[in-house]
């Protein structure tokens, strides 16, 4: 029981760090925006470049919203598999993203980031969602 206990929190917090640096990335994503771009850029570079970061943080958003979701509605919340993936996807991208932000990354190394730390468990998520809804069916 001791491992369901710390699994929980964890994820919760791990999730949470996550979230919090999402949100720090885009309220001052212009120096991230910056070192997506070449020296001497134009206006419609720094557009793209802006767009295509502000559109990576609003899906990486929408991810929170499915994980913390199952989360919260206690589908995952004591499935150790789920937090075990979750904890360590997330410690991951906390630690990414916070070089990610203080570095000055190419906006292209987010991308990464989030496949693999905000999609995969949000994919695993809807999987284990529909796994659980579709054993509480009724058969016809």
């Amino acid at each position: 029981m001791s491992v369901i206990s710390g699994l929980v929190p964890s994820r919760f917090l791990t999730l949470l760090a996550h979230l919090v640096i999402v949100v720090t990335i885009f309220w001052s994503r212009e120096n991230n925006v910056l070192a997506c771009l070449p020296v001497t850029y134009t206006q419609d570079q720094y557009n793209a470049a802006d767009t295509e970061l502000i559109v990576a943080l609003s899906v990486t958003l929408g991810m929170f919203v499915i994980e913390l979701s199952g989360f919260l509605s206690g589908v995952s919340m004591f499935n150790n598999t789920q937090s075990l993936l979750s904890v360590g996807a997330h410690a991951s991208a906390s630690v990414a993203l916070l070089f990610y932000l203080f570095e000055g990354w190419q906006c292209s190394i987010y991308w990464w980031i989030f496949a693999f730390c905000s999609a995969l468990p949000a994919f695993t998520e809807i999987i284990l969602f529909i796994a659980v809804l579709g054993c509480k069916r009724k058969p016809l």
